[in-house]
This record gives structure tokens, sequence and C-alpha cells, in this order.
């Protein structure tokens, strides 16, 4: 049973992404994000009642504290450059490189936490760079998207690093905590760094003005992504977490799938060929 958990993990994870395009073409992107992490707070603390972990809060150590706050940071940080790249780029392209974290996460739980990297890993590091590579080819554009040039590349690789940070820091903080109580105070301070960067970017006053279809959209973006967290954690609760990581990482396949259909962004040869490629090696790092 944890395996259709594992595969719901990875469908929700991949239509959040289509659901916020949707709720940002005329939205502020950081706007959106603040408003979606109310609901996906909603959502973590949701699940903390449902497992009784709530009671734990007061044992918390200063350490595992510090973790989860800095851990918080970089989630808070990656979903912001995350939704900036998606309102500045097209799906398929901002999306693999987003999944590209899994390869740097890989590499600085080597480096810090001295995770061994077997070699059914670092093949799929490899496929996974080169999928991710092929993926990001440059195409004709229109006169808006050119004039933007590639900042949505910057951002998405902001969100992966950002990304890969918050595994590392979010497996020591974990470490002495609940995962469900910390993945709760993680999306706390998310919220809270969400909500500066409106006020200090000025936007606060858009968010009145976010058109109904677009506000539910993101709202419907922040359900998913609770949704994705509630089938995760489930997923990891009964099954191998070696098995259910990689399958969560295949909803690229959903979000291209989804991205074709709702906004007919078709992928070139070249482009199929990466996502051949990554996940080809995201299926090789389930070998033992």
């Amino acid at each position: 049973m944890w395996i259709v958990f594992a595969f719901g993990s990875a469908l929700f994870a991949g239509i959040t992404a289509i659901l916020a395009k949707c709720g940002i073409q005329k939205t502020d992107s950081n706007a959106a994000t603040a408003i979606r992490t109310v609901v996906v707070l909603l959502f973590s603390w949701v699940m903390v009642l449902l497992t009784g972990s709530q009671s734990q809060i007061g044992e918390i150590s200063s350490g595992t504290w510090l973790f989860l706050i800095l851990s918080g940071l970089a989630t808070g940080a990656s979903w912001l450059c995350y939704f900036k790249a998606l309102q500045l780029g097209d799906i398929n392209k901002v999306v693999p490189i987003d999944k590209s974290s899994v390869v740097l996460t890989i590499l600085l739980a080597f480096v810090f936490l001295r995770e061994e990297i077997s070699v059914p890993k670092a093949a799929g590091v490899v496929l996974i760079g080169i999928g991710t590579f092929l993926m990001i080819e440059k195409k004709k554009t229109n006169a808006l998207k050119q004039a933007r040039g590639n900042q949505w590349f910057f951002y998405a690789a902001g969100s992966a690093v950002f990304a890969s940070l918050t595994s590392i820091l979010g497996k020591i903080g974990i470490s002495g905590v609940e995962s469900n109580l910390g993945t709760a105070v993680r999306t706390a301070v998310v919220l809270l760094m969400a909500w500066l960067m409106v006020f200090v970017t000025g936007k606060q006053n858009t968010v009145k003005e976010i058109p109904k279809r677009e506000f539910g959209f993101i709202c419907l973006s922040g359900l998913a992504t609770g949704a994705s967290w509630l089938c995760y954690y489930r997923a990891l609760q009964d099954g191998l977490a070696s098995v259910v990581v990689p399958i969560d990482k295949l909803s690229i396949v959903v979000t291209i799938v989804f991205s074709w259909l709702v906004f007919h962004e078709r992928l070139s040869k070249r482009a199929g060929l990466g996502l051949v490629s990554i996940v080809a090696g995201t299926l090789v790092m389930l070998i033992p």
C-alpha cells in the first residue's frame, strides 16, 4: 500500500507546479508564495495533530531548533526562487533544473554527512545531470520572454541549490524531532519568511488585487503540496526511504505531461531525450 502513497506523492507534487503556474499569470510570485504557504502550514499542522506529536514541542533541543529554522529559511528561499522561475520561464525547463537538486543533495551529503555514493547513485547523478542539460536548450521565444532574458534560469538554479540545503539541514534537524512536527516547524519559518519578503518588496497591497481565479489556483497548489506531503510521509512511515524518495522525484513526468496538456509546452527531441535520461537516472537510484 505504501507504494501507492509514494506514487500519490509524485502525482500531487507534479500537479503543484501546474496549479502554481496558473496562479501567477498576473499575481506577484512572492505574494503567491506567501498565500500558498498559509495553506501548506494548515496541512502540516493537521499532520501533527493526526500523529499526536504536538506534545513533543517542549522536548526539542536548542540545536535541533537551530537546524529546523535554518532548514525553513532554505525552504523559503527555494520556494521564492521556484515561483519566480515559474513566472518567468516555461515549466518544462524550470522543473528539470529544480529536480536536479537531488544531484546536489547527494554531493552535499557526501561532503558534509559522509554518506557513501554507490555506483548506482553515481550513475544516477550522471544521467540526471545530462538530462537536465539537454532539457534547458535555447529556443525561440516571444518578445516578452526575450526581454526577460535568462533570469528564469538563475531563479531555477537558486531553487535547486536551496532545496539541496533544505535536505541537508533538515536531515540534521529532524534527527532530534518527530518528522511531522519538524515539517510543521519548518513551514512556520517559511511562512514568516514569505510574508517578510512580501512587505520588504512592498507587494502587500497586491494581495487584495489578486484575481479570484488565480487566488483559487494558488490555494489549490497549496492543497496539492499538502496532499503530496501527506502521501510522502505516509509512504516513508511504512516503506523504504531509498525507494520512496526516487519515486517522489518522478513527479517531473507528471508536470511535463500536464504542461503539455494545459500550456501546450511541447518537448523537442533533445528535451525528450533529456527527460528520458532524468527518469532513467532516478530509477537507477532505486538499485540497492
